[in-house]
């Protein structure tokens, strides 16, 4: 009886021993509102520049949006898809051009297009620094995915010494 008992005992506090090894809280690196404007009109000035009325938006790491900037002749829609890229590349930490090319049709992933508010168009990329995902960012209205992707890769470079804080 003895024994069992021990044994037991030796069980369960080997079981509970992953759970008291977690840390009851955790830490994380975040975009600064003002770091993700100054993301958000990066994008906006380097469409401009490039000839296209766009929306950009800036999420914090969970998806949450921080900053929405739309050019004045942006269509109505690139509100809500700029959006949903941010969204989208955050919360599946990859961008969008990614999720597209493994979500086809007929391929296994193909089911995460039916997610509600997953964008799955290029134009979404993730923000890093040091290593941990601090955000994303989306942009809509240039001519396809890749231009509005261009135009997020360049306001990701044009912040990136402030991205290592």
């Amino acid at each position: 009886m003895l024994a069992r008992t021990l044994m037991t005992t030796a069980v369960l506090l080997t079981l509970a021993h992953p759970a008291m090894a977690e840390e009851p809280l955790t830490t994380y690196k975040s975009l600064s509102p003002e770091l993700a404007l100054d993301l958000a009109r990066a994008s906006l000035g380097d469409c401009r520049s490039r000839g296209y009325q766009v929306t950009v938006a800036v999420v914090d790491r969970f998806g949450v949006t921080q900053v929405i900037l739309r050019d004045r002749f942006a269509g109505a829609h690139t509100v809500s898809t700029a959006s949903g890229k941010a969204w989208t590349a955050a919360t599946f930490r990859t961008s969008t051009t990614e999720l597209n090319a493994i979500s086809q049709p007929g391929m296994m992933q193909a089911g995460i297009r039916n997610l509600p508010g997953t964008v799955i168009i290029g134009g979404g990329l993730i923000v890093e620094a040091g290593g941990s995902l601090v955000g994303a960012v989306g942009v809509s209205g240039a001519p396809g995915g890749d231009a509005d992707e261009a135009c997020a890769r360049a306001g990701i470079d044009a912040i990136r010494d402030k991205l290592e804080f």
